[in-house]
């Protein structure tokens, strides 16, 4: 049984939790502590302490830089998901740095502003300690103080997707790929918290939304060969 190892609200663990519940297969979850990445450490043998990483038996799976996409291209692999067909990779891999970058930025930061409703009384000086060290002194307070802007400028940044939602159910074609994955997660983590809605001026992704929420993978089935 595939291990999924990670943080509850971390977009990046909320979009490999989504493609396993797609795939309709069997799957643990392991939740570590923000302030404790020493399971991630062990398991990778020292070669990596980020979220989210996947065990399958005797494989530990984690990416190997920071526009690989390792874990879902195992899950691919594994499961045969049609989430990285050939014929989009090129598409692909332009539409998820997108959404990996300037998406990312702002739903983190929306839910970050949170952040002592998700991260236990024990692991908040740790908590902070990281944010600090990674985006400045006071980063968090900062953020509550923009947080209008920061909303503001999540809605424009989601425009092309509604856009790309004109013609088809999902951003690329007729069924999930792996970028509706990607976008799901971090949209996933920006409503973590409860204390937000998916923007009323984008309709059509709140749409796609929910589709996401509920969509399950179907097996292709052959067609019989006729005499």
């Amino acid at each position: 049984m595939v291990e999924l190892i990670q943080f509850p609200w971390s977009p990046y663990c909320l979009v490999q939790r989504r493609i396993l519940e797609f795939s309709g297969a069997p799957f643990k979850i392991t939740n570590i502590p923000v302030n404790d990445r020493s399971l991630v450490w062990k398991l990778t043998r020292q070669r990596y302490y980020g979220v989210p990483i996947l065990r399958d038996g005797s494989k530990v799976i984690f990416e190997t830089d920071g526009d690989s996409q390792d874990i879902a291209k195992y899950l691919e692999y594994k499961f045969h998901l049609g989430l990285f067909p050939a014929g989009l990779e090129g598409i692909q891999s332009i539409v998820w740095r997108y959404i990996e970058n300037e998406v990312e930025e702002m739903t983190f930061k929306l839910n970050d502003i949170y952040w002592r409703e998700n991260v236990p009384a024990a692991e908040q000086v740790a908590y902070v300690r990281h944010k600090e060290r990674k985006f400045g002194a006071g980063c968090l307070d900062q953020w509550a103080k923009d947080q209008k802007t920061l909303a503001a400028k999540l809605t424009q940044r989601l425009g092309p997707f509604e856009e790309m939602l004109i013609e088809y159910p999902f951003f690329l074609d007729h069924q999930p790929r792996f970028v509706d994955f990607d976008l799901f997660g971090m949209l996933q983590n920006f409503l973590y918290s409860g204390h937000y809605r998916l923007p009323a001026s984008r309709p059509r992704l709140k749409q796609w939304f929910r589709r996401m929420e509920k969509i399950k993978f179907e097996k292709p089935t052959r067609e019989k060969l006729r005499s």
